[in-house]
This record gives C-alpha cells, structure tokens and sequence, in this order.
C-alpha cells in the first residue's frame, strides 16, 4: 500500500506553524531573560530600551505598538523601569498632554551590557547556522511578515 505522506505546507497550516512559532519565542525570551537576570531587566523592558536607542520608540503610543500591549500595561511597564532608575519621562515640547521616554546615565551605562546579552541569547539559538542559513531564514520570516500584512 502506497500512503500518501501529507505536504509540509498542509502540517504546517495544520497548526504546526503556529505551534513551532510559538516554541522558538518562548525559547528566545527565555534566553534572553537569562541572559538579562543578571542586569535586572526583563525581555520587555530590554525592548523598551532598544526602542529608544534605535529611534524606533519614545512615546507610550510607540512602544505599545511594539510591543503589543495596551495603555495600561505599558505604563505599569514604564513605571517598573523608571523605578529601577534607567529611564525618565519628560513633557513631549510638541504636545504637552503626553511624554517623551529617554534613557537616563545609568540606562545608558547599561545598555550595551543589555545589548550584548541579547545577543548572546540570539546567537545560541542559530548556532550551527551558516551565514546562508541565517540570512535564509530572515527572508522566509519577512515574507510570512508581509504576507501578513495583505490580510
């Protein structure tokens, strides 16, 4: 009897994307929170950090975007980070209703240490990967991206 094996594309709609998806996530946030213990910054907070240096955030609506959280988490996130004495909120100079997020010296002291362990934690998880492979592999997760936005 020749059984007829299913496509990879049917087991991955089948819900295995979703699922390995999922595992490499968890597994990269893990590392990453490993990596940060020692700092005392969280994954999500390193992301908020990150923002800020990249450009690509500084006010609570951008980092939600982000990040995907809502308002109310997002400011209780920022609290916890301003608590630890690396960020600090000032008045927005172009509309006074909201802030500006900026590193403080000690966020600035400590972020390369953050950036660094990020990358340690991402590097663990290719390891065993060519140069072809990784860059392979963004290509396949920037297509699925744009896929994802025509929806």
């Amino acid at each position: 009897m020749n059984a007829r094996k299913p496509s990879v594309i049917a087991e991955l709609s089948s819900g295995e994307l979703g699922f390995l998806v999922t595992d490499v996530r968890n597994q990269l946030l893990a590392g990453v929170e490993r990596e940060l213990e020692p700092l005392q910054i969280t994954a999500a907070q390193f992301v908020v950090l990150n923002s800020i240096m990249s450009g690509k955030g500084r006010t609570l609506s951008e980092f939600c975007r982000l990040l995907g959280y809502d308002s109310g988490a997002m400011t209780r996130l920022l609290d916890r980070i301003e608590a630890k004495g690396i960020i600090r909120r000032v008045v927005n100079p172009t509309d006074r209703r909201s802030f500006i997020v900026e590193l403080t010296e000690q966020g600035q002291a400590v972020f390369p240490q953050a950036r660094k362990g990020t990358e340690v934690a991402i590097r663990r998880l290719l390891a065993g990967f060519s140069e072809a492979d990784a860059q392979t592999l963004r290509g396949m997760l920037r297509r699925i991206l744009a896929n994802a936005a025509e929806v």
